[in-house]
């Protein structure tokens, strides 16, 4: 999943891009309004981190902006101003929710797969796909009575096909939302890591689940 943190304290982004990538996300930075605008529109992120008082553009009319947009992505809005009028005033125009700092890093993280799940109408935080269950939370894989053990990008990557189990998902996309700008990767890593959730999802006489839908790209489903 990918995410936009738009937050000009130095060292709180810092901590913020650190430790959302620590827990396998792909993160984008942004430490004011104008350029954090410019982003939404360029990457289909998972969920926006919007710091209200930012230079250039204030956080509101990022999110006004975006929402007359019609960009989906789920915001949760970061603010040092505990007020009732502020929390309604992001409400609103448009924000999933609302965090005051400062705030514990667990509640945010529970915060951040929440407004994932309901964006993608998931109610709880596993997902079956035939005898596959993966927890997003506890970020754990089991197939049968068997744990799977996954590195934090293969985990990514299926927790991303299971959010959109039965469609076929694009190179494109998956790239889009796995990989941030910093990263530095290869073309062919999409398919590298498709291979090796094939060897521990796919085992030996295990129905097929991970499907390749040649010129388009692949597909999570026990359906075939």
């Amino acid at each position: 999943m990918r995410i936009l943190v738009a937050e000009d304290h130095l060292d709180l982004s810092r901590s913020l891009v650190e430790g959302l990538r620590e827990e396998g996300f792909a993160v984008d930075l942004s430490r004011d309004g104008q350029e954090a605008l410019h982003m939404t529109r360029s990457h289909p992120y998972d969920c926006i981190l919007l710091d209200i008082m930012l230079p250039t553009l204030d956080g509101l009319t990022v999110l006004r902006t975006i929402r007359v947009e019609q960009v989906r992505s789920p915001v949760i809005c970061l603010t040092a101003r505990d007020t009732l009028q502020d929390r309604i005033d992001g409400l609103d125009l448009g924000a999933d929710d609302y965090l005051v700092k400062p705030f514990a890093w667990a509640e945010l993280l529970a915060r951040i797969r929440a407004v994932i799940r309901r964006s993608k109408d998931q109610l709880t935080t596993a997902i079956r796909v035939g005898d596959l269950e993966i927890d997003t939370t506890s970020k754990t894989v089991r197939r049968g009575e068997r744990t799977v053990h996954l590195a934090a990008k293969e985990f990514a990557l299926l927790s991303y096909l299971a959010h959109h189990v039965g469609k076929v998902v694009s190179r494109s996309e998956l790239w889009a939302h796995l990989y941030d700008d910093v990263d530095e990767i290869g073309s062919n890593v999409i398919d590298v890591y498709i291979a090796n959730l094939r060897k521990k999802i796919d085992y030996e006489d295990a129905a097929k689940l991970i499907h390749t839908r040649r010129g388009l790209g692949y597909v999570l489903t026990d359906k075939l």
